[in-house]
């Protein structure tokens, strides 16, 4: 199968990737999806972090689809889904912050 290179940004930063030929509807779709995710986040001001902010997005993004499944329609996050997602970053935070070190 060929790929191609496609130039796209996510929260204001380029990345070029390879997608396979007939795929760049989907991955257009899917980085819109996680530029989406990553500027809310970003723009409610409570995490500064590019990386979290990743991992934050990327945790909303696959709980999504796993509530709705492949082939639903996806919903919004419920606020209180993300507000427990938010929660569970600070607590990572406090932890790392308290011995510097996950392991």
């Amino acid at each position: 199968m060929t790929t191609q290179q496609i130039d796209v940004q996510i929260m204001g930063q380029s990345y070029v990737l390879g997608c396979p030929e007939g795929g760049q509807a989907r991955l257009l779709g899917a980085v819109q999806k996680v530029d989406e995710a990553m500027c809310k986040i970003r723009d409610a001001g409570k995490i500064k972090a590019r990386d979290r902010i990743a991992v934050l997005a990327a945790l909303n993004v696959a709980f999504e689809q796993y509530e709705v499944g492949p082939a639903a329609a996806p919903d919004p996050i419920p606020a209180d889904t993300e507000q427990r997602l938010l929660q569970l970053l600070e607590k990572l935070d406090s932890s790392l912050a308290q011995d510097g070190q996950l392991i």
